[in-house]
């Protein structure tokens, strides 16, 4: 399959800029992944698509701050770092704007000299490895000097950075939000759990990556970014409960879902693990854990629109996302949502194999 065969139009002023209030009122689009039915209602609704037994999967990962602005303390020149991972030590990998002047050597101050950072080392990519010096924290400093990294789509200013962050967010480390679950309010939650479904969490930090376009003409030609994940537990426990009851297994988001088929491929069963996954799901890809999937409307051309493509089909999505541009639908990350499953269930589907082995 060639990337061109994802292209959908969308015009400029469908792409989301702001979050609706409150979160749960922003509009649901439930699509049948066999025939294509939809139905259209708001996110709060998701409540009557759910059925005593289900259980969902959350992604619990939390956006680090990352984007720092700052100066160069000879000159006072401007600087902008991005942070891209944790080496250690407080050593980070960063991406840095502009380029030319984060040399070996120079340094940089950040949130009124709260925060140093030494250039050590320049990357073949362009990326830079530094060194951090500060007092106290770093998270919390972070979460005083640092914003939000959006996404190169949404212009306008963000007034709460809580607005980027799940309400159930909890393990910091991701670049960008798993945006399914932007949706989700307390008062939510409490009404699915009390329906008799029961909510469990993975965790996997978003990169980068995420927002890499899709550049060889072959789907297959793709390479994905790594990503690191784990399944605690408890989680794989209850996905191993509810598929031996018969009940459905939904991911809330494509990191969630990419968290469950990992374990499945790189495991053959679902077990508490962690590690680093480049999976890539496409159209021909079989699921092996999921059932459903809450997720928002993502970019022509991505690889998170064939990821729901190989779970619902190319053409019963392209048609959705039509129907979804007529409609007046919100895109991407502060976007509508989608609940793609079958929407006549009978039972679950069975996983390859829920015992636990030895070794996982």
């Amino acid at each position: 399959m060639k990337t061109s065969d994802f292209y959908y139009d969308l015009p400029q002023e469908r792409i989301a800029q702001t979050p609706v209030e409150p979160r749960d009122h922003s509009r649901l689009m439930v699509l049948d992944k066999h025939t294509g039915e939809m139905e259209h209602r708001h996110f709060y609704d998701i409540v009557d698509y759910l059925q005593p037994g289900d259980c969902l999967i959350m992604n619990d990962s939390r956006v680090l701050p990352a984007r720092l602005y700052g100066h160069k303390e000879e000159t006072g020149g401007q600087m902008e770092f991005l942070l891209l991972q944790n080496l250690g030590a407080d050593r980070w990998e960063v991406l840095a704007k502009p380029g030319k002047k984060a040399k070996p050597g120079v340094r940089f101050q950040f949130g009124d000299g709260k925060l140093t950072a030494e250039v050590l080392e320049v990357k073949e990519d362009g990326n830079r490895i530094v060194q951090f010096s500060y007092k106290g924290n770093f998270y919390v400093l972070l979460d005083e000097i640092g914003q939000m990294p959006l996404p190169p789509y949404i212009k306008e200013k963000l007034q709460d950075k809580e607005r980027y962050q799940t309400v159930y967010s909890h393990e910091v480390g991701s670049a960008a939000a798993p945006t399914a679950g932007l949706h989700f309010t307390p008062e939510l939650m409490d009404k699915i759990r009390e329906k008799g479904i029961s909510i469990g969490f993975v965790t996997l930090h978003v990169g980068l990556g995420t927002f890499r376009p899709v550049s060889a003409e072959r789907i297959a030609d793709h390479k994905m970014h790594a990503e690191h994940y784990h399944m605690p537990a408890e989680t794989a426990e209850l996905i191993r409960r509810t598929k031996q009851a018969g009940g459905r297994v939904i991911a809330v988001g494509t990191t969630s879902c990419r968290t469950l088929e990992s374990v499945a491929v790189q495991h053959d069963e679902i077990c508490e693990c962690e590690g680093w996954t480049d999976i890539f799901i496409y159209p021909g890809y079989t699921f092996r854990v999921l059932d459903g999937l809450i997720t928002n409307f993502h970019l022509p051309e991505s690889t998170l629109v064939m990821l729901v493509s190989a779970l619902a089909g190319r053409e019963n999505i392209l048609h959705a996302y039509r129907i979804a541009v007529e409609e007046k639908y919100r895109f991407f990350s502060f976007g509508d949502a989608m609940f793609i499953a079958d929407l006549h269930p009978q039972s679950g589907d069975k996983v390859t194999d829920t015992k636990n082995k030895e070794g996982c």
